[in-house]
C-alpha cells in the first residue's frame, strides 16, 4: 500500500512516529498512549465484540462512559437508522453479513465523542448503490457536528464527495495535499494528475516551441515525430525552446469542434452515458478521451475535429514529473 492505514495508525498512536509530531487542536499527542488521545477510529477489519449484540457493540463506549441508559438507547438507534441497520440492532456480528458488520464499526466510532475521527476505509463492503447513499448522509452528518475526520479511501470518487481537503499519497510519500478543485485544476506533478479524474487525464509526449510569441508545444507522435502542434497567447516562464514535456489535457475541458487551431483526429470509441459522452479519438497516433455534454453523433473510424482551449492544458516536466503550468491559471 502506499501508507493511508499506517499514518491513522499513527494518529490513533498503534505505530510510533520516527520523525516529526503529531497535533491535534494545538495539542502535541504522539507522546500518548492510544487510550488519552481520545480519538475514534473505525477499523478496517470491524474489530467488532462476538458476544455483544450490535447495539452493544455501538453503545460501548457511552455504556463504559456510564452515560445514563435511555440516552445510550437513543444515540444507538438514531445512528443505526443513519446507516440502516436497525433491523441488526439485536443480533451478534457473526450473524449479521460483512455489510453490516462494517457499518456496526462505522456506528461506534461514529456515536462517540472525540477529538478526531479516524476512519479506515469504512464503506468498502457496501453495494455501489447504498454506498452512494450512506455517503451523502454521512458527509451531512460530519458537517453538521463539526467532526474532524481522516477518511482512508482507495476511490477517488468517494474522496472528491467528502473531503475538504485530499493527501494523494504514493509509496508512503505525500505527493499533494489540497482541495479536490486544486487537485483538479492544479495538480502538483504527474502522478497527481494522472490518478486523480474520471476519466484520468489525457497525457501526450510534446516539445515547447518559441519560434514565435505565446506558448507553442509541438505534440509528438509515439515515434517521436511531430504530430501536431498547439499554440496559445499564453507565457510560461523558464521554459526553454525545445524542452521536453509531458502534455496533459482533461476529457472534460476538451471540445468537439471544427474552429481555427482545431486538431484533426478519428473516431476510435463512443460511449453514450445519458447526460454526457464520452467519445475516444486517436490523434497522432495516442488516444484520447473527448467528454461532450449531452449525445453526440460519432461513427468509429469518422474524422473529427478536436478544439484545445487553454484552461485543458498541463505541462509537466518529462524527467521528474512535476508541474509547469497550469492553463487554468493563465485563462482565469
Amino acid at each position: 500500500g502506499c501508507g493511508k492505514t499506517s499514518t491513522l495508525r499513527m494518529i490513533a498512536g498503534f505505530e510510533d512516529v520516527t520523525s516529526g509530531h503529531i497535533e491535534v487542536g494545538g495539542r502535541v499527542i504522539d507522546n500518548l498512549l492510544p487510550a488519552e488521545r481520545n480519538i475514534a477510529m473505525a477499523f478496517e477489519g470491524y474489530a467488532l465484540y462476538p458476544p455483544l449484540r450490535v447495539r452493544d457493540n455501538i453503545g460501548f463506549a457511552l455504556l463504559r462512559d456510564r452515560q445514563p441508559r435511555a440516552e445510550v438507547k437513543r444515540q444507538v438507534e438514531e445512528i443505526a437508522e443513519l446507516l440502516e441497520i436497525v433491523p441488526a440492532l439485536d443480533r451478534y456480528p457473526p450473524t449479521i453479513s460483512a455489510g453490516q458488520q462494517q457499518r456496526t464499526s462505522l456506528a461506534r466510532a461514529l456515536i462517540r465523542k472525540a477529538d478526531v475521527f479516524l476512519l479506515d476505509e469504512p464503506m468498502s463492503q457496501l453495494e455501489p448503490q447504498l454506498r452512494a447513499v450512506l455517503r451523502a448522509r454521512l458527509k451531512d452528518w460530519l458537517i453538521t457536528r463539526r467532526m474532524t475526520t481522516v477518511f482512508v479511501t482507495h476511490d477517488q470518487t468517494e474522496a472528491i464527495a467528502l473531503a475538504d481537503r485530499i493527501a494523494v499519497m504514493e509509496e508512503g510519500v505525500l505527493q499533494q495535499f489540497a482541495s479536490p478543485d486544486e487537485l483538479k485544476e492544479r495538480p502538483a506533478n504527474l502522478f497527481v494528475a494522472s490518478f486523480i479524474g474520471e476519466p484520468p487525464m489525457n497525457l501526450f509526449e510534446a516539445r515547447v516551441d518559441r519560434s514565435r510569441s505565446g506558448l507553442g508545444l509541438a505534440v509528438l507522435d509515439a515515434g517521436g515525430a511531430r504530430a501536431f502542434e498547439l499554440r496559445f497567447d499564453a507565457e510560461v516562464a523558464g521554459l526553454a525552446d525545445g524542452a521536453a514535456v509531458h502534455l496533459g489535457m482533461r476529457p472534460h475541458r476538451l471540445r468537439l469542434g471544427d474552429r481555427a487551431g482545431a486538431v484533426q483526429g478519428t473516431v476510435t470509441s463512443h460511449s453514450w452515458l445519458g447526460d454526457q459522452t464520452h467519445v475516444g479519438v486517436e490523434i497522432g497516433g495516442t488516444e484520447c478521451i473527448v467528454v461532450a455534454e449531452g449525445e453526440v453523433p460519432a461513427r468509429l473510424g469518422a474524422p473529427i475535429a478536436v478544439e484545445v482551449p487553454l484552461r485543458a492544458v498541463h505541462l509537466f516536466d518529462a524527467d521528474d514529473g512535476r508541474a509547469l503550468f497550469h492553463g487554468s491559471e493563465a485563462a482565469s
